[in-house]
């Protein structure tokens, strides 16, 4: 097979804006750099494996991104772009390619990004872990953050429910303080009525006894037979009018009370009757006697003899009608009550 006529060299042309490459562009050992503008024909296919495409309309410095590709993959191939052996190397002068933050985001955010700057890998790996890190220290504070809240709820559910706890026992303790109170009050109240009807029941019983000693019964060896109120047709007004005090002819009739002798003599109905007329002006009917043996405007005390037990008048046998007359009214009262208001048990 022919072998292709090695391609011409490609005139050296300097170029009247000479830019250094690369972070050695301080070095001044390997001479001076110029641009270098390669043509289809300059530029040879390296062992047939790369070849440079043909550029549309505008040549190779439409796009720096395609120039940037093409000069990698051809110094990856050859090692290093060169002329034919024995040539002197050509300089290389490449137009400064663009930052990769430049080919990741085309936004207005970064317009003002300076073309040439480039980010190097390690950079830009470097910021992605800052920012993973910001991120996950983001994510880690906000957990942490609404944990805490969660937990600062928590807490104050937890004091509200120990204070409303608290709260209902001090109100229960507080009725129950109250209904101690209350029963003790009441027991108080309980005790000092109780006391104070005792003292009063023991007062009247006092007072009854030194009545006792200023009244006595009008008669002794006796027998209850009518009581007052009792119905009957022996009687004229249809009902028992005093009290009977069924005892022997000639029994002694006493004075129940100090008073005067105000009615002493015959009765009708009540035979032989005394009257004694009290201080208050009580009167004490003693009738159905067998005799009198006082005067009317005599002077008597408690336990004077004043007659006998007899059955004069209308009567069935011997015995003592007692009658109470307060006032003098015509109309007696119950002789057995008012002779237990003065101490006295018929």
């Amino acid at each position: 097979m022919a072998s292709n006529p090695p391609a011409p060299e490609a005139p050296f042309l300097p170029s009247p804006h000479t830019e250094t490459f690369g972070h050695d562009a301080g070095r001044s050992d390997e001479g001076t750099w110029t641009e270098w503008n390669p043509t289809e024909e300059s530029v040879r296919p390296v062992r047939g494996r790369h070849r440079v495409v043909k550029q549309r309309g505008g040549g190779f410095a439409r796009s720096s991104t395609v120039l940037g590709v093409g000069v990698i993959a051809a110094v990856g191939a050859g090692g290093m772009a060169s002329a034919n052996p024995g040539k002197p190397p050509v300089s290389i002068s490449l137009p400064d390619l663009p930052s990769v933050g430049s080919l990741l985001d085309t936004s207005a955010q970064h317009t003002d990004t300076e073309q040439g700057s480039a980010t190097a890998l390690s950079d830009v790996t470097q910021v992605t872990a800052q920012t993973d890190g910001n991120t996950d220290a983001g994510r880690t504070d906000a957990g942490e953050a609404l944990r805490n809240r969660i937990i600062a709820q928590a807490e104050q559910q937890r004091a509200q429910v120990e204070i409303k706890a608290q709260e209902e026992a001090d109100a229960a303790a507080d009725r129950q303080a109250e209904q101690a109170a209350a029963q003790a009050q009441k027991e108080a109240a309980a005790a000092k009525q109780k006391a104070e009807e005792e003292a009063k029941k023991k007062a009247e019983q006092e007072r009854l006894a030194r009545l006792a000693k200023q009244y006595t019964l009008p008669t002794s060896s006796y027998t209850i037979t009518s009581t007052f109120g009792d119905a009957g047709s022996m009687w004229s007004s249809g009902h028992h009018t005093g009290l009977d005090f069924a005892a022997p002819t000639g029994t002694l009739i006493k004075a129940i009370h100090s008073g005067t002798i105000t009615q002493a003599g015959w009765a009708g109905a009540y035979g032989y009757r005394t009257v004694l007329t009290l201080d208050d002006g009580t009167e004490l009917w003693f009738c159905h006697q067998s005799s009198i043996t006082v005067s009317v405007g005599q002077k008597v005390n408690t336990g004077d003899v004043i007659g006998r037990v007899g059955a004069t008048g209308n009567v069935t046998g011997p015995h003592l009608h007692l009658e109470v007359h307060p006032d003098g009214q015509a109309a007696g009262i119950d002789p057995m009550a008012w002779l237990q208001g003065k101490g006295l048990q018929p």
